[in-house]
Order: structure tokens, then C-alpha cells, then sequence
């Protein structure tokens, strides 16, 4: 009787620039690991992307590129951009931005757990972020960054346009998430000022009444929920928001939890592969030195598991693992340790590994 091979999984990996090469490689290893305890074939291919990709082709993504992540099964994103091509006709983001309309890629999703043995490492009291549980559904391909862009020399102008579709189809995707969560969306425009969150707030509203009825929904402007998710983050659930601002209070909420770097994302579209990456930036001061937090590119290697790949199993194990390392206080530098990319890198592994040895035994795994 013979034994059927593993299926194979199509992963492309874009290492891009600054530090993104470090983490992703971190996320790689971890994926590898999980692929030989779960008995799968994990295929990872590299492409270039952003400021790598403008010095070795002169485009921030080449046509290569975007033809094997439409491919893929997943991708697997670092970093891109960085000062080196700051001026530039071509920049890396354009990268970024060009890789999530090709594929499709409309919904954003950047969650944030802050557990008890984390909340001493925010820098707001922990009585104020411990428990917080919010996920950002950010809309991905739409407002200021797609819109048309004029500059001469009186001025610049950028415009920000939605349309009702784009704005459909993320709102569908948040209240969809709040009913496997708590049950509440909270919808971020700046209504008061701007035609485009009149009409965000219209269609979000409409959606709401008509097929979410059973969810809470509340509207807030954007320049007071920056304030609310500082006072009182716990308040919120599932935060629904455009583009840029979901790029601006996804940030914010980052250091509720301590640092940026601890931060996954997943940008998923209707269909095909996702594309996931941890959200900082790529970190040019810090890139090749073994500083960077490895953890927000696991994470998202977690997200991409179990959105893109359904191996649900395989990304509870890693964020179990994850959340055991944090607990036992095995950090990098910007939570205040001493680890470097590749021993916090190795400090997961391990803990994968111990996790798996208890399960197998039947041992009950305590941590510090």
C-alpha cells in the first residue's frame, strides 16, 4: 500500500528591502518547520519587489513578479522602501501598491491581542490596554493612494475617490468577522468634512441594515476615535475604515500591545491567494544587524495558514507558540529584550517543538 504524497503549496516569497529579508526569512523558517511536523510540501519561490526590485530592473515590480503571486497559493511579504530611493522616478511603493491591485487584494486585515503578561510592556497603563481584542479592517485598493495625482510647480493635488462596489465589498467583509467575533463594527470615516466618507457612511449603513442587522454598528470620525483607541481601547471590536486612515490608526493601535513589530496582516480579496506581511515598515537604520522583531512576520505567516492555505490547526500552532515565547519574556530589543531576529526566530521554533512533544505525550506545557 503506498502512501500519497503531500499536496504541494505554491508560496512566493517577496523579501523586498531594509529588514524585510530578515523577517521574512524568520517566517519562512517557521513555516518549513510546521510544514515537516504536519506532513506538508511547502514550495517557497523569492521575487523581487520594491527598491531590490527598482536596482536590479528599474520597476518596483516587475511583470515576473505579479505573474507568480496572481500564481501562487500564497505570498509572503517583508518590507519595502527606505531612503536610498527617496527622489526617485520610480519608488518602492509603488511596488506595494501596484502587487495588492493586481491581485485583488480589496480588504486588509491587521488584528491585536494584548494579553496580561504583555500589558506591562505598553507604554499606557495596563489597566487601559490589557484585554484589548480589535481587529482593522482596512479597505485596500481604493481612496487618496489610487487616486489621480497632479504636481507643478504652484502645487500638488491627490484625489481621493470611492466607489460604491469597493466600499460594498470591505463593509460585507468586517460585519461578516464581527459575527464570528463579538458581534460590533465600528465604521471610521471623516463625514463632517469629506464627500467621499458621506458616502462611506451611507453604504456601510446600508449593508448594515439590510444583511447585518444582528451587529452592532457605530459610526465614529477619525480624529476622535485616535483619541478613543488611546482611552479606551477595550471599546472596541471590529474598527471598519478607508484606506489611508486605516494605514494611519492601524499604526497607532501598534503600541498598545508594546511595539509595531509584534504586528501581522492579511490583504485578502473575493478569491486567489492572499498576500500577508507584518506591518512596520522596512527598518533601513536597524537592516542587516539582527535587531528586528521576527515576530509580526510570523504572525503573518500564521494569517497566511489560515486564510489562504485553510490549515487551521498549523496557525493555532504558531500563535500558541508565539504567545508562549512573549509570556516566558524571550523579546527583542524594542519590547525591552535582548534577542536578536534569529535567536527570537529559534525561541518560536523551540516552542513549536515543545508544544508538539506535549501534545504527543499528553503533557500539559505551563509557562513563565
Amino acid at each position: 500500500m503506498t502512501t500519497a504524497a503531500p499536496k504541494t503549496y505554491n508560496i512566493v516569497v517577496l523579501p523586498g528591502d531594509g529588514v524585510g529579508p530578515e523577517v521574512a526569512g524568520a517566517a519562512r523558517q517557521v513555516l518549513s518547520v510546521i510544514a515537516d511536523f504536519y506532513g506538508h510540501h511547502f514550495a517557497f519561490t523569492e521575487h523581487l519587489i520594491g527598491g531590490a526590485a527598482i536596482d536590479a530592473t528599474g520597476e518596483a515590480l516587475p511583470d515576473v513578479t505579479s505573474a507568480a503571486c496572481i500564481e501562487a497559493d500564497a505570498v509572503l511579504l517583508g518590507a519595502v522602501g527606505g531612503p536610498k530611493w527617496d527622489g526617485g522616478k520610480v519608488r518602492p511603493e509603488q511596488g506595494l501598491l501596484a502587487i495588492r491591485k493586481a491581485m485583488g487584494l480589496f480588504a486588509n486585515l491587521r488584528p491585536l491581542q494584548v494579553s496580561p503578561v504583555m500589558a506591562h510592556r505598553s507604554p499606557l497603563k495596563k489597566e487601559i490596554v490589557e484585554g484589548v481584542d480589535l481587529i482593522v479592517f482596512r479597505e485596500l485598493t481604493g481612496g487618496v493612494y489610487f487616486g489621480k495625482k497632479t504636481r507643478d510647480e504652484k502645487g500638488a493635488t491627490d484625489l481621493c475617490e470611492y466607489t460604491v462596489v469597493e466600499i460594498e465589498r470591505v463593509a460585507r467583509a468586517a460585519f461578516q468577522t464581527a459575527r464570528q467575533r463579538r458581534g460590533k463594527v465600528t465604521s471610521v470615516d471623516k463625514a463632517n468634512v469629506m464627500e467621499t466618507s458621506r458616502l462611506w457612511r451611507e453604504v456601510v449603513t446600508r449593508i448594515h441594515a439590510e444583511e447585518f442587522p444582528d451587529i452592532q454598528l457605530e459610526h465614529a470620525l477619525v480624529d476622535s476615535m485616535a483619541m478613543h483607541l488611546i482611552r479606551k481601547p477595550r471599546d472596541y471590536d471590529v474598527i471598519l475604515t478607508e484606506n489611508m486612515f486605516g494605514d494611519i490608526l492601524s499604526d497607532e493601535i501598534s503600541v498598545l500591545g508594546g511595539s509595531i513589530g509584534l504586528l501581522p496582516s492579511a490583504s485578502l480579496g473575493t478569491q486567489g491567494p492572499g498576500l500577508f506581511e507584518p506591518i512596520h515598515g522596512s527598518a533601513p537604520d536597524i537592516a542587516g544587524q539582527d535587531l528586528a522583531n521576527p515576530v509580526g512576520a510570523i504572525l503573518s505567516a500564521a494569517l497566511l495558514l489560515r486564510h489562504s492555505l485553510k490549515l487551521e490547526d498549523e496557525a493555532d500552532s504558531i500563535e500558541a507558540a508565539v504567545a508562549a515565547v512573549l509570556a516566558a519574556g524571550a523579546v527583542t530589543a524594542d519590547l525591552g529584550g535582548e534577542l536578536g531576529t534569529r535567536a527570537a526566530t529559534e525561541a518560536v521554533i523551540d516552542a513549536i517543538r515543545a508544544i508538539h512533544w506535549a501534545a504527543a505525550h499528553r503533557v500539559q506545557m505551563h509557562w513563565a
